[in-house]
């Protein structure tokens, strides 16, 4: 009797526990149930609106080298006296625009001018002894014929005006070289241009060749840029392109490409000549543009478009459809060929057509749900 009791009290422990499992696991069956319900009456979130851009398959890129120089005045000169003196007078200040032939600048010519009067008081004198010694010589002359004086007599007189006359044609050249001094004793401007620079003031004592002004031609202007060796053959003396200048952009004119590379740049100077009608000033920056199409195919994207990927690798976004037709977004690998402003040239696996996410593809992870703008 004691142990059929006991199995009994077994068997009621058992169901207790059994029932208390049972309602646990029902608690929790309810409990999931409802938060289930829950998660889908939620709404969904709305897909991301991104604007793209579509993916035009070409055969090649055009790329533009841009060469930089210098706006040149086509005549540069250090402007200087030839003589020696005493500098009087500049009449020209730095920024005067000049004329050719134009008085820049005077010496003190009062030694040259007393240098010409003694020389032309000694031609005077000379031209004088000059005269007499020719008279004195044909009257010799006739003497000589009739043997009144002796053939030594006739020779010293014939030859005392022979000297006389070697004397004047060394003073007359006395002469000329004092005139020719005193003509360039005034400095003249070559030619039409500005005063850059002047180097002197009046009361300076010059030595010949020392510089006093700084002319810079006007009207005629050049450009001279340096041209890469590999690009040199891409250029032809007398054909025009296209310079971009500060005021714009002018058609110029290829006067010579030297032949020689500068061991400094490594480049050929071409030298331009600007058209009349170009507005620029000397010194100023000039660009060449050269344009020549590389075979590669690929499209243009907006750099924006591009996500820099591990290793220097670049990655996009085009739009891809999932099996429930949700519009998601699906990443790309590109490789970048060439960069042009905002835009890169790319190629890969893209296909001719599809669609590119153009902008704020950092905040789209692959897979997400989008919505595409128009482009």
């Amino acid at each position: 009797m004691p142990r059929t009791t006991h199995q009994h009290a077994g068997s009621h422990r058992t169901l207790l526990v059994s029932l208390a499992v049972a309602a646990g696991l029902t608690a929790i069956l309810t409990t999931a149930i409802a938060l289930r319900a829950q998660i889908e009456d939620q709404p969904r979130p709305a897909p991301m609106p991104v604007t793209t851009t579509v993916f035009e398959l070409r055969q090649g890129y055009t790329e533009a080298l841009r060469l930089t120089g210098l706006v040149q005045a086509r005549s540069r000169a250090q402007l200087a006296f030839e003589v020696p003196g005493l500098l009087l007078e500049l009449s020209v200040r730095e920024g005067a625009q000049v004329v050719a032939g134009e008085v820049l600048g005077q010496l003190d010519t009062r030694q040259l001018q007393a240098q010409r009067a003694v020389a032309a008081a000694d031609l005077a004198s000379v031209e004088a002894d000059l005269e007499l010694a020719r008279l004195r010589s044909a009257r010799s002359t006739s003497l000589r014929a009739t043997g009144a004086i002796s053939a030594q007599d006739s020779d010293e007189a014939r030859l005392a005006a022979e000297a006389l006359a070697s004397r004047r044609e060394g003073l007359l050249a006395r002469l000329a070289s004092l005139d020719l001094d005193l003509e360039k004793s005034t400095l003249r401007a070559p030619y039409a241009g500005v005063v850059a620079a002047r180097q002197v003031d009046p009361g300076t004592v010059l030595a010949a060749g020392t510089p006093v002004l700084q002319l810079v031609s006007t009207g005629s202007l050049e450009a001279r840029i340096g041209v890469p060796a590999e690009h040199r053959s891409r250029l032809a003396a007398g054909l025009r392109y296209p310079l971009q200048l500060r005021t714009g952009t002018v058609e110029a004119t290829l006067a010579a490409v030297r032949a020689d590379l500068d061991p400094r740049t490594r480049t050929a100077l071409a030298v331009f000549d600007l058209p009349p009608t170009a507005t620029a000033l000397d010194g100023e920056i000039a660009t060449l543009v050269l344009s020549h199409t590389v075979p590669a195919a690929g499209g243009w994207l907006p750099i924006s478009a591009l996500l820099e990927g591990e290793r220097g690798a670049w990655t996009v976004l085009r739009l891809d459809r999932r099996d429930d037709g949700a519009t998601i977004a699906a990443r790309e690998a590109v490789e970048v060929l060439h960069i042009d402003g905002n835009r890169a040239y790319v190629r890969g696996s893209l296909q001719a057509g599809q669609r590119v996410i153009a902008d704020g593809i950092h905040r789209i992870a692959a897979d997400t749900p989008v919505q595409p703008l128009e482009s």
